[in-house]
């Protein structure tokens, strides 16, 4: 990732944190934009040479009515943001990352870099405020799952799913409802927790600390009760935060798998094949729960995007069936532990249709299988052994 890139060496370079920041209150040519990305409330600015402004809204790029960037105006208003601490590492490297700030409550993670010899911007816009469950229209049983006092709880997706957003509205929801210390680790921050009940420790790589390595290394110095350790991208991350489930903290983390069952084998396929099935074992008793999601277009007034979700609650035939490597048969659990608080991606994409929360075309689209949502919507259910 190119969050990899840069922020180590800078700090190396330069000794200073690679969020020192010219004044953000002078009126750049850049804020200018940032200010319209805020006002119609985009998830990122996009500027490239040779193309309009393009903002990120409700997941799909669109163009502005901004002038077309030049190779003079970009340079121009990248370099009047930047440090010359900053200015002389961009050019020795071709990317920097660092933050920048709007009238101090609108904050920005801005990846600058060359591509085919001339600078581009890619910025993405903090949120401070984290939505409640309701809000993001997630199901009950989240509640129950972050009352849990131990074990791995993953949520799961493609990119550009929601999966930072529901992580964030888990995290604030402990820190709203539990005494305790909770501590993230995090590439980039993106939302920004106020202390409530608990106290949340961000740790920021590349700021805060060298890398996840060193911030998993030293994480249990820092008596956390919760733990956040964002993307599960390796497997020292993933051994962290299974050590850590395993040792009575509740640890919460994201991963790019479709589902539950993927999920399991992409963590394995993080060790050496010599390393998995004691791997699988570890999972089989860390593992509390996993949140899949992805967000559809809502066809409701007020509502832009929409999550379909499935939920996987661990108990003892889901532990037994990892351990034994029997992933594919997880979703006949989930199908009939419902009572329990699981969910099944197929009913949920049915009752959305059916509450007129989505079309029916993008539920098939995003179906596992579409005979089965087709059975659904009809009001015939199946399990792995038949019609129910």
């Amino acid at each position: 990732m190119i969050y990899e890139t840069g922020r180590k060496d800078y700090i190396m370079m330069t000794g200073q944190p690679i969020d020192s920041q010219m004044d953000t209150d002078h009126e750049t040519e850049l804020n200018k934009y940032f200010k319209a990305a805020i006002k119609t409330q985009a998830s990122d600015l996009h500027l490239k040479v040779g193309q309009p402004p393009k903002l990120r809204r409700f997941g799909e790029l669109k163009n502005t009515t901004g002038e077309v960037m030049t190779k003079a105006k970009m340079e121009q208003m990248v370099f009047e943001i930047l440090t010359p601490a900053q200015k002389e590492f961009f050019l020795q490297n071709g990317t920097i990352d660092f933050a920048h700030e709007i009238g101090g409550e609108n904050r920005f993670r801005i990846n600058v870099f060359r591509q085919r010899g001339v600078i581009s911007l890619a910025a993405r816009r903090v949120n401070t405020s984290i939505p409640p469950f309701e809000e993001l229209h997630l199901p009950p049983i989240m509640e129950k799952i972050c009352q849990t006092n131990q074990g791995l709880v993953l949520v799961v997706g493609p990119t550009g799913c929601g999966k930072t957003t529901t992580i964030a509205s888990m995290i604030d929801y402990v820190n709203r409802t539990r005494s305790c210390h909770i501590v993230t680790i995090e590439d980039p921050i993106e939302y920004l927790y106020k202390d409530q009940k608990a106290i949340v420790s961000q740790r920021e790589i590349g700021i805060d600390v060298q890398d996840f390595e060193q911030a998993l290394k030293y994480l249990m110095r820092q008596d956390p009760d919760v733990v956040c350790v964002g993307e599960m991208r390796d497997a020292n991350t993933v051994t962290a935060g299974m050590r850590a489930a395993e040792t009575g903290h509740l640890v919460f983390g994201t991963l790019h798998s479709a589902n539950a069952s993927q999920a399991i084998h992409r963590i394995l396929d993080l060790f050496p094949p010599d390393e998995r099935d004691l791997t699988r074992q570890t999972i089989s008793l860390a593992l509390r729960a996993v949140v899949s999601q992805t967000l559809l277009p809502c066809l409701k007034e007020g509502v832009d995007r929409i999550p379909a979700v499935e939920i996987l609650i661990t108990n003892p035939s889901v532990r037994k069936l990892i351990s034994e490597g029997r992933e594919a048969d997880l979703p006949s659990v989930i199908r009939s532990s419902q009572q329990e608080g699981m969910q099944d991606l197929t009913d949920n994409l049915c009752e959305l249709v059916k509450n007129g929360s989505i079309d029916p075309k993008e539920a098939y689209k995003h179906a596992p299988n579409t005979e089965e949502l087709k059975m659904a919507l009809k009001g015939i259910r199946t399990t792995a052994s038949g019609i129910l």
